[in-house]
């Protein structure tokens, strides 16, 4: 059965229908498709997430390496001094909140899981610094469990087809939710963020080269594709 939208309403067939329509176009553009970030495991997914945070994720890959090499496990990062892992993580910008934060989630999954990543979204975001978006990268990217993370380019990509009418992203998570059966969940947030950076930028979008015009809704697509408004 059908779920719900944030707003308790339940998509019809044709809305479900033009979800679908979008999800193929993705899929056949980015077949194969998972995030940029190097990665070895759920714990090193975490902490390189967090990282990327207004920065890019070539920045982040480049001193990943370092960290882990220094820093192999949650025990070891929780026990680092503050100073040290600054020095490494520099050039990804804001490194002294960012060293805290990481540093405080190691601590967290010493304390509550054993340094063990949990798969559940509801005990991922027990951790200090871990959202649902984030959390929900961990598990689509790591075990393929279903799930939809909402960054600023789903937000906009979503609300520019029509997707949801919501801004608030916990709300387009369940509206996408409510939209796509569960077993296409993981393989959404990438394909869609990628679709944001290569045509649907947020203030360059490329509509006249874009596979998703005659299902975009966005009233500004036909000025940006120098195309009558009908």
């Amino acid at each position: 059965m059908p779920g719900s939208r944030a707003d308790g309403t339940t998509p019809t067939a044709a809305e479900r229908g033009k979800a679908r329509a979008v999800l193929n176009r993705l899929v056949k553009r980015y077949p194969d498709i998972g995030t940029a970030l190097d990665y070895e495991d759920a714990w090193q997914l975490l902490v390189v997430t967090v990282l990327s945070a207004q920065t890019t994720d070539e920045n982040v890959n480049k001193v990943a390496p370092s960290l882990f090499e220094r820093y192999s496990t949650p025990g070891e990062l929780a026990d680092a001094r503050p100073e040290d892992v600054e020095k490494i993580i520099y050039s990804t910008g804001f490194y002294r909140q960012k060293t805290k934060s990481i540093i405080r989630l190691a601590q967290d999954l010493e304390d509550k899981f054993d340094g063990q990543v949990p798969r559940d979204i509801s005990e991922l975001v027990k951790l200090q610094g871990v959202g649902r978006k984030t959390a929900s990268v961990v598990l689509a990217e790591v075990w393929d469990i279903p799930a939809i993370a909402v960054d600023t380019h789903v937000k906009r990509v979503s609300a520019r087809l029509g997707l949801t009418a919501e801004s608030d992203p916990v709300k387009i998570e369940f509206d996408l939710m409510a939209l796509y059966p569960r077993e296409t969940w993981s393989g959404i947030s990438m394909r869609v963020i990628q679709f944001g950076r290569d045509t649907c930028d947020a203030q360059r979008p490329q509509c006249g080269d874009c596979e998703m015009f005659r299902l975009c809704e966005w009233p500004d697509r036909f000025e940006k594709a120098g195309k009558p408004s009908p």
